[in-house]
């Protein structure tokens, strides 16, 4: 169970930093470069524990799955950018992928 909560914690910390990397303006911005550093060193060192607890196929593709879904909504929502039917579609065969994996990899 705590290697989901290192997971979450990889997840989440990656969806800001992502965001993040779009306020950095292509780090010329040094308030929003710091801030994005730091959440890609909290999210890789969460990652990095939560691989001691899960097999890496698991984790990497749920930390993959769910961080392109949160941050496409995001950048709907907060970036007002646009999202067109074969995005939708695209994302659609990650979610399945990764329910594949999670379902009948050889990891659990």
């Amino acid at each position: 169970m705590i290697g989901y909560l290192y997971l979450f914690i990889a997840i989440i910390s990656e969806v800001i930093a992502t965001n993040l990397l779009k306020a950095t303006d292509g780090f010329s911005k040094l308030v929003p470069s710091v801030e994005c550093l730091v959440a890609y060193v909290v999210c890789f060192y969460s990652l990095s524990k939560a691989i001691k607890y899960m097999p890496l196929n698991v984790a990497y593709a749920l930390w993959g799955a769910v961080g392109i879904i949160l941050i496409t909504i995001f950048s709907v929502v907060y970036w007002k950018e646009q999202i067109n039917t074969p995005t939708v579609i695209g994302i659609g065969f990650i979610v399945i992928g990764t329910v594949l994996v999670n379902t009948f990899g050889t990891g659990h």
